[in-house]
This record gives structure tokens, sequence and C-alpha cells, in this order.
């Protein structure tokens, strides 16, 4: 849009749109793993004549926030790999050459401390300037429960956040790992509605996470204490990736924070307008799925089962094809076997997921369909 002329401005405080996050560690994996994919197809577009400077920084980011993952995990085993080494092998004081002066090894723990201290600024700099804006943010504040529960609030989403990081970590670069083999993500969706997973499910999906969390654990033990012990915020959430997730995916927990005013947003302690109307239409249209008989879950069979419905259907469906339109191979093939079945059973056997859909979308077809018998 840029490189057409456009100007392209990003308004993050823009009010009035929402978006329910998904409930799970495992929703999100779902969105991530597209998100991963569309980001590092950005790397064929880097090159292209045209883009402003902006752009290509933009889609870089992108890129990076995926890549740092699987640098993450190297520089982790990297670390313990060449203090095992240090641990096994003698250093080497003097070599061939002969020198006045031994080689010391290089330890430098003045460096390890200020490359520490700077990565802890910028991991929680952002999140202690959002906190300082809410806090000035009367409207905001009181939103969010107030000064004291906000900071409160901050400090339980950092400890949370820094104990699902490292299972973020692997997920992502499980992902980044699939791409690169050439597994396209496809566009599996994730809920939006809350509601927990069952144990054993998070056993089978996270039991390797806990494994390798083991694994990684005994391997720094056996080089040092001193580096287990510096390894314990990534050890933790590894090896507690199953009650991590299963606390995490609970409606039970998540109100009970509510219930102390923590992690709150505004739009629940006041919501707008716009979401108390789309609760009541919820509650509306849930009253009445209960007072009404349910419908079928095939579309075929639903249309079979409400008059109501199937004139509607057809009242919406496209004008006829005419000569010289595009040519539906599937709704030609799915028209003829209708034609061919005696009975809705038979058809619902033929009629492949693509000739289904696209006889619907067909006035004969929806007659032949309505009119078949069972």
């Amino acid at each position: 849009m840029r490189r057409g002329g456009w100007a392209i401005h990003m308004v993050p405080a823009l009010d009035g749109s929402y978006e329910e996050s998904p409930p799970t560690l495992t929703d999100v994996a779902i969105r991530d793993r597209r998100w991963c994919q569309g980001n590092l197809q950005h790397v064929k577009v880097l090159p292209t004549r045209g883009l402003h400077w902006i752009s290509r920084m933009h889609m870089v980011v992108g890129i990076g926030a995926y890549v740092t993952s699987p640098l993450w995990l190297v520089f982790l085993l990297t670390g313990i790999l060449i203090s095992l080494q240090a641990h096994f092998q003698r250093p080497e004081y003097f070599g061939d050459t002969k020198t006045l002066y031994p080689h010391w090894p290089h330890v430098d723990p003045v460096q390890a401390k200020y490359v520490f201290i700077g990565t802890m600024l910028v991991l929680l700099a952002p999140k202690m300037l959002a906190y300082v804006a809410l806090v000035l943010d009367p409207a905001a504040r009181r939103g969010c429960g107030g000064a004291v529960r906000a900071a409160f609030s901050v400090l339980a989403e950092t400890l949370i956040g820094g104990l699902v990081a490292p299972i973020a970590m692997l997920i992502q670069t499980s992902g980044v790992l699939s791409i690169l083999s050439g597994h396209d993500s496809g566009w599996n969706t994730q809920r939006r509605d809350d509601g927990g997973i069952p144990l054993m499910d998070i056993v089978r999906q996270y039991g390797r996470f806990t494994l390798f969390g083991l694994a990684l654990g005994a391997g720094a033990w056996v080089v040092s204490p001193s580096l287990f012990f510096w390894m314990m915020p990534v050890l933790l959430g590894l090896v507690f990736s199953i009650p991590l997730v299963a606390l995490t995916s609970s409606r039970a927990v998540g109100l009970d924070f509510r219930r102390a005013g923590l992690l709150l947003v505004p739009e629940e302690t006041a919501p707008p307008p716009v979401l108390n109307l789309l609760e009541k239409a919820q509650s509306d249209e849930q009253a009445q799925e209960n007072t009404s008989p349910a419908l079928p879950d095939d579309g075929v069979k639903a249309l079979r089962a409400d008059a109501t419905l199937a004139r509607a259907h057809l009242a919406m469906l496209p004008p006829p094809r005419k000569a010289g339109d595009a040519i539906n191979p599937d709704q030609l093939v799915g028209l003829v076997k209708l034609g061919e079945a005696a009975t809705l059973t038979n058809a619902l056997r033929v009629l492949s997921p693509k000739e289904k859909a696209a006889v619907l979308g067909t006035a004969q077809g929806v007659e032949t369909i309505l009119h078949l018998p069972d």
C-alpha cells in the first residue's frame, strides 16, 4: 500500500474494536502457527523493488519474532555444551609456543552481569512504561482495578509469562522447523469461547516438553549446580508445563483472578454499550436455541427439516448460470450424482464434500435434495 502511494499510520489506542483472545495455550499455538508461516514467507518479499525501508523493517521484525525462538534454544544448548566441555577438558595454560604468561580461561562475570541487566531492561521496560501510562490515565486505572491491583496484575502476568516463555519457545521452534521442511499450516481455527482442555489431552500435547525440561536440567546439573540454578526460570516452565497449561486454561482460575480484581481490563469492569448489546443478543439467541427444536448438524438434512430455512436458502442463491459463465466441475458432477441417486442416503454417500457444497449453491441441486426420498 505504501509503495502505491498511500500513507500508513498505526493507531494502537483506537477504541471501539474488540476481539477475544484464544482461551488456552493450545489455541494460541494454533493461531501462532499460521502467523509464523505468514511472517516467514515475507523472506521472499524483502528483496522486492520499490518497498520503503520502513516496510522492509516491519517484515524483518515479524520474521525475527519467530526466528528468535530457535536461536534462544540454540544458545541454551550451546551454553550447556561449552560448559560441559570445560568441565571434562582441562584448560591448556601453555600451548606449543613458548610464552612467559599462561593462557587463562576467559571468564568475565562483570560482563555477564551487564548482559543480564540489559536483558531484564529490554524485557521489563515496556511493562513498566505501560504501567506508568495506566496510572496517569484515570479511566484506564479505574477500569483495571486501581493502581495497586494493576501493579499486582503486572507482577502476575510477568511471572506467568516468564514460565510460559520456554514452552512458547519450543512450540515456535517446532513451527519454524515444520515450515522450513515444507509443511503447510493450513487454516486450523482456534476457539474464542472459554473452556478448559481435558487433562489427558494436555499430558499428550505437553508431556514431551516436561521430558525435555528434565533432560535439560539434568545436563545443567552435571555441568554445574550454579548453571542449573541460573537456568531455573527456563526449567520450571518446561518441567511444570502440564499443570501450567491446565491452570491457565481453567475458567475457574480465571474467575478467581477476576474476583480478586486482578488481570482486569476496562471492558470487564465497565463494559461499553456495544458489548452489552452483544451479550444480550447472545443470551437471546441461546434462549431461543434452548426452546426451539435443534436442527441436524448436516446442512442437507437441516434444509429438509426446516421449510423456512430452505426457502431462505433458495432466496439467497445466486442467479442460474448463463452460457459463457465459468464452469464448476464439482457442481456438474454433483448434479449428475444427485440425478442418479434413488434416495438421499445414496446421494450423501456418493457426494464428496466439495460436490455437496457446490450443489447446495444451485436451485436445481437444492430442489432435488428436498424432493429425494430418505
